[in-house]
């Protein structure tokens, strides 16, 4: 066996799970679903946790907790009365808990906490206000430690508010269709916000988005008594984009100079960064094609063009998710992310763009760079280097010599103190629910100390059976990963409906060696009822590299369905799988698979349920369409190919199509425009919408969803 199967099969001996007995408690969707009124009792136990410099701290309603990363033991930092006393709160100003109280500066006894009016910040030394904001309830805020100046946005126009609290406005025309200091590109490329502080404070990078060339998609408010035209800016595939451009602010001199980047049609800026002195900034230009990535360096003062450090270019596409870092230790070297060599990796260079060396290899994916140690001089990564399912936390010195922190397998997540001594380590295995230990990386041999071990939050439940396995592709050769769901009296003599949940898509996965192999809570509300699920992540979905992610380049929705077709050929080999009763339900991209696996599969596959479904992908978004697809004049065979339009006819089965009336991510014009290709071929899907909902359904009325995705396949499968 190869060492990837023997952890995986050590893995799976360690999940093999009994039947429970008959008086043992059955869930409900208020139990299992989000938006489910004992949905919260039903998770692990857990910590909120954050660094006061190398302090670590519990945060919790009621107090704030120092924490001996030694011995685990607490020792109350101050209380929640005692933070509205010395902030003299009244009833508007009350800080109502201390669940996010942060602690900005590393070496002050000072804490950040809110109230309804404004942010305030206690020296919890001296017991009083140093300080406070009076802009809170705006969008987009965001607040630098180091000069106290926010940036925020109100009423469309872009403002910072300096430590003495004097409002400097920067732009005027801000408007719907003039967009500033939000995020830009649809949230594409790593982008998530859309102001950028150096790191002296004294200046800010911002986006300004001129989106008024953009065609508007025309939703509806459908609530008043005269329902409202509420339009969305929305650049399908092939169609005019949006403008980009980036400005920055200077506090001291309190003006305003944008980068001389060049004209900005058909171009995307991301991944903005700052150098550590605060005189230059370096962000990813990327053509519209997304197939040539520069990173390039502007004058902060006058906005001119320094240099382009750093081209890579492709015959598929280059997305840049990461900005560059620098080291902290030495601001004339920073690190690069990339997937040129195909996976993931972690590359140093000089300020001058210099390639030094690779600083991570091998046939595995850097998933997230936490931190530095700055005494060691290492980068703190998290990873899949020891099996696709597990994430794991590693150092990583500017030698690229690697080290494993943690020493558990499962799912990792770390948070790094600002030295980056000490490590907080949250993570689950598929039988243990959640663990939290802090590592000392400063010591030769990192020390763990354990402050967590969750109990069964589902033990007293029929708990399903939870397996996983691997299968081959299509192309006979790549290891596909699955997790299977069975009913806790599982009888292997029985026949069983079995429901295909599918996503298949870029940038999600389904597997992972965590809690219940990461199975979704309706996974085991359909095992109680007497199903099996099926969960396959088929080539085109992330974490295993650019060419399993590529694989789909250009015929989105082919590649997937012939390895989803493998899980099926695999499923007829279990004598246990009643073959005449298989479903396949997903959402979004899995609402797309399910369509096209319904009709092109219309003998297999008996009942569907598509959430948020793709149908043409001429009418999904520029950035996110066009990566994978082209634009529809350029790629027309893969279009013509991947349009479920034309097999609206060749539906067979029992298929539900269910959308958030107002979906301003996949547009409900797929799913109507479905509709009526179906009407005029004469086949006949049912069909469901949420008013006022958008891709996702929100709060109870996910439970709602959930229950009738389930009463479908109860009536029409079992």
């Amino acid at each position: 066996m190869t060492k990837i199967n023997v952890l995986l099969a050590s893995l799976i001996m360690a999940t093999l799970s009994t039947p429970l007995s008959a008086q043992d408690k059955l869930f409900t969707l208020e139990d299992l679903n989000f938006g489910g009124t004992n949905y919260h009792n039903m998770q692990p136990k857990n910590m909120w946790l954050t660094w006061w410099g190398d302090q670590l701290i519990q945060t919790d309603v009621e107090a704030c907790y120092t924490i001996d990363v030694k011995t685990g033991k607490k020792t109350t930092l101050f209380t929640l009365d005692e933070i509205n006393k010395w902030a003299e709160s009244d009833d508007l100003k009350y800080v109502r808990h201390l669940m996010n109280a942060t602690f900005p500066y590393p070496d002050k006894p000072v804490v950040q906490v809110g109230n309804r009016k404004a942010v305030i910040y206690v020296d919890f030394k001296q017991k009083k206000v140093v300080w406070q904001d009076s802009i809170s309830e705006q969008t987009a805020n965001d607040w630098n430690a180091a000069s106290k100046a926010t940036a925020y946005v109100a009423n469309n126009q872009l403002f910072v508010v300096d430590a003495k609290g004097q409002k400097h406005q920067l732009s005027t025309d801000g408007s719907r269709e003039i967009v500033y200091g939000q995020s830009v590109h649809r949230n594409e490329f790593g982008i998530e916000k859309g102001t950028f502080w150096s790191p002296s404070g004294q200046r800010l990078a911002f986006y300004r988005m001129d989106q008024s060339m953009v065609t508007d998609y025309p939703q509806v408010d459908v609530f008043p008594r005269s329902a409202s035209y509420e339009p969305d800016k929305y650049p399908m595939a092939g169609m005019t984009s949006h403008q980009v451009t980036v400005g920055v602010y200077d506090l001291q001199t309190d003006k305003t100079i944008y980068l001389k980047a060049g004209d900005p049609t058909d171009r995307y800026f991301t991944n903005i960064a700052w150098s550590p002195d605060s005189k230059t900034i370096y962000m990813f230009e990327l053509n519209r094609a997304q197939n040539d990535c520069r990173l390039v360096s502007y004058d902060a003062v006058t906005g001119e063009k320094l240099a382009e450090l750093y081209q890579e270019t492709s015959d598929k596409y280059v997305e840049p998710l990461n900005p560059i870092l620098f080291l902290p230790w030495d601001g004339n070297f920073f690190i690069r992310q990339s997937q040129e060599d195909g996976y993931n990796h972690l590359y140093l260079h000089n300020s001058k763009g210099d390639k030094i060396r690779q600083l991570t290899t091998g046939p595995w994916v850097v998933l997230e760079v936490l931190g530095f140690n700055k005494k060691q001089k290492t980068v703190i990564i998290k990873a899949n280097k020891e099996h696709p399912l597990q994430h794991r936390l590693y150092s990583v010195n500017m030698k690229g010599e690697i080290k494993q922190l943690d020493i558990a397998d499962g799912v990792h997540n770390g948070m790094l103190s600002p030295s980056g001594n000490l490590l907080v380590d949250r993570f689950s295995t598929p039988t243990r629910s959640r663990v939290i230990d802090v590592i000392d990386i400063s010591q030769k041999n990192p020390r763990h100390t354990n402050l967590l071990e969750a109990d069964d939050p589902w033990r007293g439940y029929q708990q399903p059976i939870f397996e996983c396995g691997s299968i081959k592709a299509a192309d006979g050769v790549t290891d596909l990963y699955y997790r299977m769901v069975k009913p806790s009296d599982f009888n292997p003599k029985k026949k069983y409906p079995t429901v295909i949940y599918v996503y298949g898509g870029p940038h999600a996965n389904n597997i992972q060696a965590s809690w219940h192999w990461a199975s979704r809570s309706w996974e085991t509300y359909m095992a109680q009822k007497g199903y099996i699920i099926f969960i396959l992540d088929n080539r085109g979905s992330q974490y295993r590299g650019r060419d399993f992610e590529q694989a789909t380049f250009h015929q989105l929705g082919q590649i997937e369905m012939l390895d989803q077709m493998k899980g099926v050929d695999y499923l007829r080999t279990l004598p246990y799988i009643d073959m005449s009763r298989l479903g396949v339900h997903g959402w979004s991209y899995g609402g797309y698979m399910t369509i096209s696996l319904m009709t092109n599969y219309p003998d297999v596959f008996k009942v569907g349920v598509a959430g948020g479904p793709v149908i043409d992908w001429k009418w999904y978004e520029v950035m996110y369409g066009e990566r994978y697809m082209g634009t529809p004049e350029s790629n027309p065979d893969g279009y013509a190919k991947t349009t479920l339009l034309a097999k609206a006819k060749d539906l067979k089965g029992k298929l539900q199509i269910i959308t958030g009336y107002n979906d301003n991510t996949v547009v409900p014009q797929h799913c109507l425009s479905f509709l009526d290709a179906c009407i005029k071929a004469g086949t006949q899907p049912d069909f469901f919408a949420y008013p006022g909902e958008e891709h996702n359904m929100r709060g109870h009325a996910s439970v709602h969803l959930h229950e009738r995705i389930t009463q479908y396949f109860e009536d029409y499968l079992k």
